[in-house]
């Protein structure tokens, strides 16, 4: 990607999305094509169609996407999966009409069976069923990787799809009831430390505790969104094949150990207390990474490092 070249980050205020805005500049790329969604509603077909003939965006990082943890998935299903085949296939339709040059597909490690071999490596897509919790989510995205496919062989287009594992960083979401399981942890486990120390200038109050789901022992692997980005950048500017390509750190974290890093880092003396009744999800999601190390990227940030930075963010977030 040339440094004046017109690039679209579709979902630009979201954490993915952000990162890349934040990568694509410090590379100095300055002709950065950003909408709002009171701007441009990517749901709909004609807006997005007349955006990008008006725009003729060179290069596009489709990073716009409905997203959230079990809870979310499990509340409302058609919403994931209408909501996602539209926006992605809004957008990868306009690039083909309007000439773009190269789109990067942001898929999801979802997309893998629930019972998949670990590491999850990419030729094992479709291979079996998937984690019921977020099956319309995943079948969305599964659907967005074969359209950029189909498209390549119709049309000889140049879309590649990457599938990250599971992210986090600034500008994640907190929200409790549509959050993944490494900013909740965040978010409750800070919410019980200044509620317990708010309780001792009170007087004597019960041990404070956290509730999590599930058993904890479910592994998860955990990529920086920052890293993402840079591995985005990479792959937009070194990788033109039709095969998907993992993005991860190729390291897991139980459940468990993940709230144990959490609890040291926020300071909380508290219990924590797994609620085996809620969903585990899938037991294991780890991806094989090879494929990517091959082309000569990997994972910088470490987890411990990162997850400070992330709560850093978040309390001055909460503080404004």
């Amino acid at each position: 990607m040339e440094n004046n070249a017109k690039i679209y980050v579709a979902g630009h205020r979201g954490m993915v999305g952000s990162a890349l805005v934040r990568r694509l500049k410090a590379e100095g790329h300055t002709n950065l094509i950003l909408r709002t969604r009171s701007d441009l509603d990517l749901t709909r077909q004609a807006q997005v169609e007349a955006f990008f003939e008006g725009e003729s965006p060179e290069y596009v990082f489709l990073a716009a996407a409905k997203v959230g943890g079990i809870l979310a998935n499990s509340t409302y299903p058609a919403d994931f999966i209408c909501q996602n085949l539209a926006i992605q296939t809004n957008i990868i339709n306009a690039s083909y009409l309007s000439g773009v040059k190269k789109l990067l597909f942001l898929g999801s490690s979802c997309i893998y069976p629930k019972y998949c071999p670990q590491p999850m490596k990419e030729e094992y897509l479709l291979d079996g069923k998937l984690e019921p919790t977020n099956e319309p989510y995943a079948v969305a995205k599964i659907a967005g990787i074969k359209m950029c496919q189909a498209f390549n062989r119709q049309h000889e287009t140049d879309f590649i799809s990457v599938m990250p594992t599971n992210l986090y960083g600034p500008n994640d979401n907190f929200d409790l009831e549509t959050s993944h399981v490494l900013p909740a942890l965040i978010r409750k486990i800070h919410e019980a430390k200044t509620g317990a120390e708010a309780g001792k200038q009170k007087g004597a109050q019960p041990r404070p505790s956290v509730v999590v789901w599930g058993s904890g022992k479910p592994l998860r692997e955990f990529l920086h969104a920052d890293d993402l980005a840079d591995a985005c950048v990479f792959l937009m500017n070194h990788y033109n094949g039709a095969d998907i390509i993992n993005i991860g750190t190729g390291k897991e974290i139980s459940v468990r150990d993940l709230a144990l890093l959490i609890k040291d880092t926020v300071g909380f003396d508290g219990d924590l207390v797994f609620d085996k009744s809620k969903p585990d999800g899938m037991p294991r999601k780890l991806l094989d990474v090879s494929r990517l190390a091959g082309l000569g990227w990997k994972a910088k940030i470490p987890l411990e490092e990162g997850i400070g930075q992330t709560y850093k963010w978040y309390q001055e977030s909460i503080s404004q």
